[in-house]
């Protein structure tokens, strides 16, 4: 088999804020441009699958988020809004006119936010397998939300979390966790588990991975899907796993009342749809594509 950098396009760094980051793209026609945005952990090799069953009416991109893949493993203050900047500046240098965003995982809720801030870069939404960071708050009594915090800060002080990190970026850890995210296990494959576990033996991984945790438990995260979802005007599609030990399946019902103009389609896989099931992905993204996006 093809190895799966070869298989990805036409890959590319481009400096941000001085920092490196990963993209890669397919050339395509007229057509409004489709970026793939990864979900926690993973990277442009997530999309193997995809890239090129979406080119061809225009063109398509995916990129490595700040602190994943072979994008810079940074020091940096991680949130939501800062992998927005990054998706709406690389689409202002490189695109600059309304695509579609996909997006898996917490590159879903990246794909949410980006609509949501920047309504005049977005003419579309896929999100498969939606997180929602704001319910953990309205879930909790407001007095025990502060105890909450100070448990969180500890669990991801940095030299707790880093050996942590030493141990789950084993690649038999990494193969196990993968199980647990994908429904189908025969899906879990050789390459599957280099693409999320190579870049976490880079320099500077362990690091990064205490910043994105302490980022993750705070409150920047706490922006609610019911706060997003409702304000957007483009068409939405939201694909689920039916079967996601990570995100709770029952949230996809809620989340079809948030806007009318969302459409639910369960498949029968885990975590990843894109990745685990790409034969009934790709063509299911192709005819929305064709019939939102591209009819007149």
């Amino acid at each position: 088999m093809t190895p799966w950098q070869e298989r990805v396009g036409h890959q590319r760094n481009w400096n941000w804020r001085g920092w490196q980051i990963r993209y890669t793209f397919f050339r395509g026609g007229e057509a409004p441009p489709v970026l793939l945005i990864h979900g926690f952990g993973a990277s442009i090799g997530h999309w193997r699958h995809n890239l090129s069953a979406l080119a061809g009416p225009g063109p398509v991109y995916a990129l490595d988020l700040l602190g994943f893949g072979a994008s810079t493993k940074a020091a940096a203050n991680y949130n939501l809004e800062l992998w927005v900047d990054l998706v709406h500046d690389f689409w202002q240098q490189f695109i600059g006119r309304p695509i579609v965003v996909v997006g898996n995982s917490i590159g879903s809720l990246v794909s949410l936010r980006s609509a949501q801030r920047h309504p005049e870069m977005v003419c579309g939404l896929v999100m498969f397998n939606l997180p929602d960071f704001g319910l953990r708050e309205k879930m909790l009594p407001g007095w025990l939300n502060p105890i909450v915090s100070r448990i969180e800060q500890f669990f991801t002080a940095p030299p707790l979390i880093k050996g942590i990190f030493y141990l789950v970026r084993r690649p038999a850890v990494v193969r196990r966790w993968a199980g647990v995210a994908y429904y189908d296990r025969q899906a879990v494959t050789d390459e599957l588990v280099e693409i999320l576990a190579n870049p976490a033996q880079e320099p500077g991984a362990a690091a990064t991975f205490a910043q994105l945790f302490r980022g993750m438990s705070s409150r920047h995260f706490s922006l609610g899907v019911a706060q997003m979802l409702p304000e957007l005007k483009v068409p939405i599609l939201l694909i689920w796993g039916k079967y996601d030990r990570m995100v709770p399946p029952g949230l996809a019902e809620a989340f079809l009342k948030m806007n009318p103009r969302l459409e639910l389609i369960k498949l029968a896989a885990g975590h990843c749809p894109h990745d685990e099931c790409p034969e009934q992905v790709n063509p299911i993204l192709r005819e929305w594509l064709a019939q939102k996006i591209l009819s007149p």
